[in-house]
């Protein structure tokens, strides 16, 4: 049955309703997004740091008040030339030594008493400088993030599936309870293995609550209102980015900081309370055959919407009449997973196209921002430049998506990151600090844009039965590109060049799948796999061929509508078997006055 033809208009379409919960959908991706994003303040090294003297390793005639703080940190620890003083060695000196000169035998060791740390960015203490994580133990600082993104793309793939089971709501209060109550028990962590494992699996609940709202969200919308209200949730990710540092430098320590970032998520669990602010969806409910509650659904949303479906004898007027002359009464709900999809053809295919974009919109993004860093050491340079690029890809996206296609800015933000990436690439050492960066910035502002992009097509050409677990194949993909830039961080930037010609190549090779998505600008969501193997993609050119006929002839209104005949089949049926009918048919219990023909013969 089309949803946006003959059931979206009669409960009040995109109404009051509609927008209300549409604004409570914005809030978890507020909270996602600054549990994400405290990722970057607790796992940033802090800019300098060097080893604590240790005064067993100097000479046995050494005193301390002879020299000032400087003098006794140079004679302590070695001077590493363009660097300062060293991160991870200290001077052994003979103990009997007593004439301190400078050419006095000595020995590099490693340090044995710890490290003395400048404050990181916005924060006094983190997760590198709580369990010193520099080093010999630097690799354990991208294997957290690593971890981390592996707990969202699990996250992703099995709650994604969880949502076409149960439900969007079912999958986004189970998201919620467990994400808050990880958040918790994160701030707790007394190691750096239980801080590695708890956030793994605080990430898997937060890819749920992010998923399961964007799908709640999309499906509660009509195509003109479809795009504005999932940039919308973006820009309230872009608040959360903001907010973060100005949060750290208030909150001082890292658990504290995680302790306000898992309050918001606490308070999503009063959607538990309130049914209203995030109902099931009824598409969903239809589409996999779930009628009697999708009726009920159905009334919630007209009701609330101001519009009335009254049980009357007009079955033109009657919605519900409608689905029970679509859906038989013996009805069975039917689930699907992705699993099903190597029985598709175009579904799968779109999938792996999306899947693909998102890599590389999300993975090439660590080949921008290292440029960055190169042009500015300072960490709220490129963060906060990072942060603006994202609100001008929203921005971009809303202006452009609705009045040039979906395929069409996909296909041009592929081609700008490619380009972007390969003159970097290409052309790094001839070009002037000034046009490294702008094409560093052009070239993060595109690929921003084709990530979310990437993410919002995926979620508009997939079939509402698969929606979440292809949706959410999608997104997994996105998280392993974020998780290859921390791959690089744990080789020490050794495979960059190689990492950066790879993404450059990806992004021209997806100009050429691009061209095969269909183009879902204004047209309704597919519900079943039906649905989604008949999109077909658009020609290249629109055809400007003549289509009318040769003759116009006016048709009349024809007087037989077969679609109003079965309504009204359906409610006379109903109406002659209730009970309460208003007039009964009675035999009569004396014997006519005239004979039948058969007793007087």
């Amino acid at each position: 049955m089309d949803f946006e033809t003959k059931i979206y208009t009669k409960i009040g379409g995109y109404g009051r309703y509609n927008r209300i919960v549409s604004i409570f959908s914005w809030f978890p991706n507020f909270a996602v997004m600054l549990n994400l994003f405290c990722d970057v303040f607790y796992t940033l090294i802090p800019g300098s740091y060097h080893c604590k003297p240790d005064p067993t390793l100097l000479p046995s005639g050494f005193l301390f008040s002879n020299y000032s703080r400087q003098g006794y940190l140079n004679f302590a620890i070695p001077w590493v030339n363009g660097s300062g003083l060293s991160h991870c060695k200290l001077y052994k000196y003979p103990r009997n030594v007593s004439n301190f000169i400078d050419s006095i035998p000595k020995e590099i060791v490693p340090c044995t008493r710890g490290w003395e740390y400048d404050q990181a960015a916005a924060l006094q203490s983190n997760y590198v400088t709580e369990w010193n994580l520099v080093c010999v133990d630097y690799w354990k600082i991208p294997l957290q993030h690593i971890c981390f993104m592996t707990g969202w793309i699990v996250g992703y793939v099995l709650l994604g599936t969880v949502c076409d089971w149960l439900g969007r709501r079912q999958g986004f209060l189970l998201s919620v309870s467990l994400s808050g109550l990880l958040g918790v028990a994160v701030c707790l962590s007394n190691s750096p293995v239980v801080f590695l494992l708890l956030r793994l699996s605080q990430g898997a609940m937060l890819a749920g609550v992010f998923l399961s709202s964007y799908l709640a969200r999309l499906e509660l919308c009509d195509p003109p209102h479809r795009l504005m209200v999932e940039m919308v949730s973006g820009f309230f990710a872009v608040v959360a980015e903001l907010l973060l540092p100005g949060l750290a430098v208030l909150c001082r320590d890292w658990p504290v900081l995680q302790a306000v970032a898992t309050l918001p998520l606490l308070l999503l669990l009063s959607y538990w309370c309130c049914p209203s602010v995030f109902p099931e969806s009824p598409r969903w409910l239809l589409a996999t055959g779930q009628i009697h509650q999708a009726k009920r659904c159905l009334q919630i949303f007209s009701t609330r919407n101001r519009v009335y479906l009254n049980e009357d004898i007009y079955p033109a007027e009657n919605l519900l009449s409608e689905i029970d002359a679509e859906y038989p009464d013996y009805t069975q709900p039917c689930y699907h997973s992705v699993l099903e999809l190597h029985s598709t053809r175009v579904i799968w295919r779109n999938c792996l196209i999306l899947s693909f974009t998102m890599f590389i919109g999300t993975g090439i993004q660590y080949c921008f921002i290292r440029n960055l860093r190169s042009y500015s050491h300072n960490f709220y340079f490129s963060y906060f430049l990072r942060v603006v690029t994202g609100a001008l890809g929203c921005i971009f996206l809303c202006l452009s998506v609705n009045l040039f296609g979906r395929r069409g800015i996909l296909l041009l933000s592929a081609i700008i990151t490619g380009l972007s990436s390969l003159l970097l690439l290409a052309l790094t050492q001839y070009l002037c600090g000034v046009l490294v960066l702008v094409l560093s910035v052009l070239g993060l502002l595109f690929s921003q844009a084709l990530a979310m992009l990437s993410a919002f097509f995926a979620s508009e050409v997939m079939p509402t039965v698969v929606r979440g677990g292809c949706l959410g194949l999608v997104l997994a993909s996105g998280c392993m590109g974020m998780a290859a830039s921390s791959m690089m961080e744990l080789q020490n930037n050794r495979g960059f060049f190689l990492h950066h010609v790879i993404f450059a190549s990806f992004a021209v090779l997806s100009v050429l799948s691009i061209m095969l998505l269909p183009e879902s600008k204004r047209k309704p969501l597919p519900d079943s796999l039906k649905d989604g193997e008949g999109q077909r993609r658009p020609p290249l050119f629109l055809s400007h061929e003549d289509t009318l006929p040769l003759l116009y002839t006016r048709c009349g209104a024809s007087e037989y509508n077969p679609d109003n005949y079965s309504r009204l089949v359906t409610a006379t049926r109903k109406m002659l078997i209730e009970d309460n009918l208003p007039y009964k048919i009675v035999v009569p219990s004396q014997s006519p006055l005239l004979p039948s023909n058969s007793a007087v013969h």
